[in-house]
């Protein structure tokens, strides 16, 4: 589509009420209809209650997640991001997610990226009206620069929000693969997608508020499929977070540990070492490992596409 054919970018799309009474993320939860007569610790364990109902609502999804990430990992293998589209809360969580991803497993910043309706702003205030603009959605996905070796999750737990049904629909017409996520058993996207994940999580403890058990479904569902397709890209080794840099106290610390859990070595050699591998954690391993220079251990690791275990496994 060229610029010109592109949906006039405008925040004042005619808004049409839709009766949401229907959705079961709406609906009043008959368990907590008193809970404001309630005392504090009673209080808590309905909502403890409550948000137990959300992990057995995830694992019913496992084969739709599981298939959403291979369909990530298609991405990163061919060059491709991952993109998170949401309003509100849904929003918020796919910025937090894709935040997440270079500090926790040094990847290049634009590797993972949330788009949220209304922009910048709306992550620390609320812009709700933004989610009412299908126009919005499409020129978001044209502004990120999507191509058709991404993948876009949309992310609406309701499933009906125009912001990320347009956005979807905007990706799918340009290639991208295309994930859904929601939480009502009854909606779905305006265009069809490669794959649904629909944790049902029930009513509320408190109607409409969304940003509870369907916003916790959510922000599991993310660092799974995020956290799943790093360790299938070979950023993890064995359950160790290998691929990190040592930039601050902190990740130091976690690096020496990690080299120290993996190689045997005492902390002050594992130091040396990580200093020799200019705090490549991987790479100090493979040197330690496979008595070989940083620079040949960068390069077996850049022939294994950065997975440790096959630079290792590799070697003869």
């Amino acid at each position: 589509m060229s610029e010109t054919e592109r949906p006039k970018n405008t925040f004042s799309d005619a808004r049409r009420i839709v009766d949401r009474s229907r959705l079961l993320t709406e609906r009043r939860n008959p368990g907590t209809k008193d809970i404001d007569s309630k005392n504090t610790l009673e209080i808590i364990d309905i909502i403890n209650k409550e948000d137990a109902k959300v992990a057995p609502a995830i694992r019913k999804e496992r084969k739709n997640i599981a298939c959403a990430v291979e369909l990530i990992v298609k991405s990163f293998r061919n060059g491709g991001r991952l993109f998170y589209v949401g309003a509100g809360t849904s929003g918020r969580l796919g910025i937090l997610d894709a935040s997440e991803m270079p500090p926790t497993f040094s990847t290049l910043p634009g590797l993972v990226q949330g788009i949220i309706a209304g922009g910048r702003k709306a992550v620390f205030r609320s812009v709700e009206g933004a989610e009412d603009s299908r126009s919005e959605g499409t020129e978001a996905i044209y502004r990120a620069g999507v191509r058709n070796t991404d993948t876009v999750v949309g992310i609406a737990t309701g499933g009906t929000t125009p912001f990320v049904q347009s956005a979807i629909k905007t990706a799918k017409r340009i290639g991208a693969g295309t994930i859904f996520l929601t939480c009502n058993p009854d909606t779905k996207p305006d265009t069809a997608v490669d794959v649904i994940i629909r944790p049902v999580t029930g009513p509320e403890v408190i109607t409409g508020s969304t940003r509870m058990k369907a916003g916790t479904a959510t922000k599991l569902i993310l660092n799974t499929l995020t956290t799943t397709a790093m360790i299938k890209t070979g950023r993890v080794y064995g359950n160790l977070m290998v691929d990190l840099n040592a930039t601050n106290s902190k990740l130091t610390d976690r690096s020496e540990r990690i080299v120290m859990e993996v190689t045997g070595l005492s902390r002050r050699v594992a130091r040396r070492l990580l200093e020799k591998a200019h705090g490549g954690t991987k790479t100090a391993i493979l040197m330690h490992l496979l008595d070989i220079s940083c620079a040949d251990a960068q390069k077996r690791l850049s022939r294994s596409k950065g997975s440790l275990r096959d630079a290792l496994e590799s070697y003869s």
